[in-house]
């Protein structure tokens, strides 16, 4: 499975980015995509999370209200709206799959798949 995330970019506090991520390779379903992302000098953190069939979504309570995850399955993609971006927002955002359940939705160690990361940066 590749994964190849973009969207990133420059953008001012209380803007917008979407993220997409487009998934190739794969010949049978998943269990999760995620979005996790890692700021300068910090861990990687669970960002948002839906379920192969776009039945379930989770989310950070940082980005509860403002982030809005969403895939696409006929074109194999991921897509994640940010709204009402905070300076705290800027970090390296990265997609990921998980073949099977896990720990769980939240958790970094049940994706077995990553993409390489797309910069968001917001400036107050």
């Amino acid at each position: 499975v590749q994964l190849q995330a973009c969207g990133g970019g420059l953008v001012q506090a209380g803007g917008s980015l979407r993220l997409s991520c487009a998934a190739s390779g794969r010949t049978f379903g998943g269990y999760y995509m995620g979005w996790f992302r890692q700021a300068p000098g910090k861990e990687r953190e669970f960002v948002s999370a839906i379920t192969w069939s776009g039945g379930s979504t989770f989310y950070a309570d940082s980005v509860k209200g403002r982030f809005t995850i969403s895939k696409d399955n006929a074109k194999n993609t991921m897509y994640l709206q940010m709204n009402s971006l905070k300076p705290e927002d800027t970090a390296v955002y990265y997609c990921a799959e998980a073949d099977l359940y896990g720990s769980g939705p939240t958790t970094r160690a049940t994706y077995n798949h990553w993409g390489l990361g797309t910069q968001v940066t917001v400036s107050s």
